[in-house]
């Protein structure tokens, strides 16, 4: 059995797509990998024969759904014990990218691991956040390269992953019972590190390993993402978990 089952929702993204599945074909040390590939477009067009070293499950939806419903079908795919969720426009340059996260049996108390994400250019991305408080979106710009100095888990402060890159271990996701469906493609990501992090599960970065990421922020120029966005933020606010752990995580130093 493989140790990972791996999940790419594709909203047309054609080129990006290809280019992040030769990635993965070129992955070494990860023996009979599933990847469960969504194709949230039903007109999206995709030849699986091109691709003869994966073993793709390929899911096409009749209608879109958000990103949480679609890495939670996805994962009714999954039988190992490490879920990961990517976005079509990851790369990975480094071949044994995979193999550094997955490469060993999730520990009892791991949560979600995520890689240290970069951008193009080399420079870091805002892939590790602090509490979704409206102070920490005020200051984004100033937070936004903030690298833990260990995991966050119940007792030490709390800090949460952005989903272009999680790696989920599979019996924690499910007993959380995965993404929140009724958030919308923005603060899912959010709400699920902070129900395994109130859990008793940890969340921690692992900076041997390194992905690519050019953040496209379609909420800044679009009215329609604006208010998903804005729908999501309201949603965490109004959640248990956000004030539980504003009530009861430690704050950090940094």
């Amino acid at each position: 059995m493989s140790l990972a089952t791996v999940s790419i929702v594709s909203h047309g993204h054609g080129r990006l797509l290809h280019a992040l599945l030769t990635d993965l074909e070129r992955q070494k040390g990860i023996a009979a990998m599933r990847i469960v590939l969504t194709l949230n477009l039903h007109e999206e067009a995709f030849d699986a024969a091109a691709y003869p070293t994966l073993e793709l499950k390929v899911l096409r939806n009749p209608q879109p759904k958000g990103f949480g419903a679609n890495h939670n079908a996805a994962f009714a795919h999954c039988n190992s014990p490490w879920f990961v969720v990517l976005n079509p426009d990851l790369r990975m340059r480094d071949e044994s990218t995979l193999v550094r996260l997955v490469g060993e049996p999730p520990r009892e108390k791991d949560g979600l691991v995520a890689p240290f994400v970069v951008n193009s250019a080399g420079r870091p991305e805002d892939a590790v956040r602090s509490n979704l408080s409206l102070p920490s979106l005020l200051g984004r710009r100033r937070l936004r390269r903030l690298v833990p100095s260990g995991s966050a888990r119940q007792g030490e402060p709390f800090y949460w992953l952005a989903g272009m890159c999680l790696i989920a271990n599979s019996a924690a996701y499910r007993q959380v019972g995965g993404f929140d469906e009724r958030f919308f493609l923005y603060c899912e990501d959010y709400d699920l590190c902070a129900r395994l992090y109130l859990a008793g599960y940890e969340l921690r970065v692992d900076d041997t390993a390194t992905v690519i990421h050019d953040a496209q922020r379609d909420s800044h120029g679009s009215a329609k993402h604006l208010r998903w966005h804005v729908s999501s933020l309201l949603k965490v606010w109004l959640s248990s978990a956000f004030w539980r752990i504003v009530f009861t995580a430690p704050r950090s130093q940094a």
